[in-house]
């Protein structure tokens, strides 16, 4: 997990830098719904790879995929310690009881 956490440290550092030179300022400069709307479409991406099969290419995709969680998460102050810890919480339960103990 050492690299997400440094991939996280690294994004938000980004906050506030210069668009021009950096991909993340630059995402991140144009708002919570754009850092949404690109982590969608990475997703989309990566679904594709799937579906053909193409391990590769869903490497890479995958990769992106995570990246841009993290700048979207970034966006709204959401800390990957925060989804970890609910990751943590739905140890040992079914998807099922999970999705029921949210009603």
């Amino acid at each position: 997990m050492s690299v997400l956490n440094d991939l996280e440290t690294v994004i938000a550092s980004r906050k506030g830098a210069d668009p021009e030179t950096s991909w993340t300022a630059k995402l991140l400069s144009k708002g919570p719904e754009k850092c949404a709307e690109k982590f969608g479409e990475e997703a989309v991406e990566a679904i594709i790879a799937a579906v053909k099969n193409d391990r590769d290419n869903l490497t890479y995709e995958a990769a992106d995929v995570l990246y841009h969680m993290l700048v979207m998460l970034a966006a709204r102050d959401v800390a990957l310690d925060d989804v970890l810890n609910e990751l943590a919480r739905r140890q040992g339960l079914s998807g099922i009881a999970e999705k029921a103990s949210r009603n």
